[in-house]
């Protein structure tokens, strides 16, 4: 697998048409805050074009939206009205008879310079209205990234919220025997798509984690000489050192500016965490308890971390200034929490819990208030939170089968497996693509 370098996408026009009627009733919505068990019943037939594209298009739309957990994309064979134009109001009857609730519909076509803009429309099929309607401009091979944010603008403007759908994965791929095994860095679209390795193999990779300002990934790599600490730029393909440290270095995780590197030094059995400002490559440290300190998260502020500390006799979660004072313990239920990692709202903690012989994912408000579990499993490890702080990807392993990519809802009510068919953990999401 061969990365492939971001195209460039353009949101030419917003388009406002004069094709609704009066509003029968209220807009629909759909409260992400229930974790609905009924998904919206919507409707997404193929985009008229003059070849495939505009069915591909939709169907990457109708996954992405399937995956949310929060819509129902229906059946095309059930479909009453075909070949819909773009610039017409649809036969709404045809659609409330089938039960559709929304619809989606669009056109693609090309451009005298070759480049590709689609159209398309967000119907409320029960009050009548157009809701919302594009036009998206890009290079023809760019047609799922296109579809991504028709996905993403469909998501907001239906549930409040910012989509994530035009974001990618980086996450360790894991293959080999338990004791030859390969991990290699690598990274896909959040749907699976377009999976590419960024390293061979020849060495281990851990805890790759992306930068919430830029397009660059921090990650620890073991070889037989000992840990490091490396920066990769997707755009470019650089990759570079952080620099030698006395001792194993591990967990690294960005500043919300893209400025600054956390991470945790090993020595003698004790472990701290340090702070590396990229520009200037001076390194301060955080923490000085006999103790084991790591897993270092900003908040998205930048004003403090949480991270992850054994001083009070278990592993428990602790936050602290962004200078290393004031810190205090926030976790105090049974059980062992770790890898803590803010979400980019503010709002919540996710982290992960080890009690009862299992492992699970959960969330709590970072005065250490409302803590939930969201997960449980023989091994659930690892959260990363999706841009928008509504939904966590993490890795689960059982059965023997190897680890895998699940994502869970912050209600704990969605919960499925990640499409990516091969052995992963560490994952870690991208913020929204420009």
């Amino acid at each position: 697998m061969r990365l492939k370098p971001l195209s460039h996408l353009i949101l030419a026009v917003c388009l406002v048409l004069g094709l609704t009627t009066a509003r029968a009733r209220a807009e629909i919505t759909v409260n992400v805050n229930q974790g609905v068990t009924q998904p919206l019943p919507i409707s997404i037939p193929g985009f008229n074009s003059a070849n495939t594209v505009g069915a591909d298009i939709a169907k990457v739309i109708s996954g992405d939206l399937e995956r949310s957990g929060l819509f129902k994309p229906l059946d095309p064979n059930s479909f009453l009205e075909r070949n819909l134009d773009v610039n017409v109001q649809p036969r709404f009857p045809d659609w409330k008879t089938i039960g559709s609730q929304a619809l989606v519909n669009g056109q693609v076509t090309v451009d005298a310079d070759g480049r590709l803009r689609v159209d398309f429309r967000l119907w409320d099929v029960v009050s009548e209205q157009q809701l919302q309607g594009l036009q998206f401009t890009s290079t023809p091979e760019n047609w799922r990234r296109v579809a991504h944010k028709i996905s993403d603008a469909v998501y907001k403007r239906l549930t409040g919220e910012e989509g994530y759908f035009d974001t990618r994965i980086v996450f360790v791929a894991e293959s080999g025997t338990k004791i030859k095994r390969i991990k290699r860095l690598a990274i896909m679209d959040q749907d699976g798509a377009n999976p590419s390795f960024l390293t061979d193999g020849s060495y281990q990779v851990l805890t790759p984690r992306f930068s919430t300002s830029t397009q660059e990934i921090t990650y620890m790599a073991l070889r037989d000489t000992g840990a490091s600490l490396y920066l990769f730029n997707i755009e470019t393909g650089r990759q570079e050192t952080l620099g030698k440290f006395p001792g194993m270095v591990f967990a690294p995780r960005f500043s919300p500016d893209g400025a600054k590197v956390a991470f945790s030094v090993e020595r003698a059995g004790n472990s701290d965490v340090y702070v590396m400002d990229l520009r200037s490559r001076a390194t301060t440290r955080l923490t000085t308890d006999p103790s084991i300190d790591t897993s270092p998260s900003f908040a998205p502020d930048g004003q403090h971390l949480v991270f992850n500390s054994d001083r009070g006799g278990s592993p428990q979660i602790y936050v602290m200034n962004a200078d290393g004072s004031g810190a205090h313990r926030i976790s105090f239920g049974a059980g062992r929490y770790t890898t803590p990692v803010w979400s980019p709202r503010g709002d919540f903690i996710a982290f992960t819990k080890q009690t009862g012989g299992e492992f699970h994912i959960g969330v709590m408000k970072p005065d250490g208030s409302d803590e939930r579990i969201l997960t449980s499993s023989f091994l659930d490890e690892g959260p990363t939170w999706a841009p928008n702080g509504r939904v966590l990807m993490f890795f689960r392993e059982q059965g023997g089968a190897g680890p895998r990519l699940w994502t869970v809802d912050i209600t704990g009510r969605i919960q499925q497996q990640a499409p990516y068919p091969g052995q992963a953990s560490d994952p870690a999401w991208s913020p929204l693509l420009n």
